[in-house]
């Protein structure tokens, strides 16, 4: 298994550059349009809705690969009274739907609450090991 970290500056310009950290470890990977969606959502959680997004704040990502899963965890800067949690939004809802599309996308989704922030896992399945056998999952 190999894994990969970086933090970043909990500010919105930083979820186009985890994104693109993110492309450039996963290149041609056929997880990676998924990948990049995942990290994009919970890191701008992360920056919503902690104190990531703190002039000081920050978000760490690690992403570890292996032959059959990628995972990618995203964790934050804590201080904040709520734990992330997958909705049912109306359909005039203008917030909730993230979590709800990364658990559509990932085989599991974990969410561990830490003394130093939250931490959320998505566990993409590589398509040779996924049941449908043909997208990541």
């Amino acid at each position: 298994m190999t894994t990969h970290c970086h933090t970043f500056r909990g500010v919105p310009e930083e979820l186009g550059a985890a994104r693109a950290w993110l492309r450039g470890l996963l290149d041609r990977h056929p997880c990676a349009d998924d990948a990049e969606l995942i990290v994009s959502e919970l890191a701008a959680n992360a920056i919503l809705h902690t104190a990531s997004g703190d002039p000081h704040g920050t978000f760490h990502v690690v992403v570890a690969l292996s032959d059959h899963v990628l995972s990618i965890s995203v964790t934050d800067d804590g201080e904040t009274d709520t734990v992330p949690t997958i909705e049912q939004p109306g359909p005039e809802a203008t917030r909730g739907r993230g979590l709800g599309m990364v658990s559509v996308l990932a085989a599991h989704v974990e969410i561990r609450p830490g003394a130093h922030g939250q931490t959320v896992t998505a566990e993409l399945l590589m398509p040779d090991t996924s049941p449908r056998g043909l997208t990541c999952h």
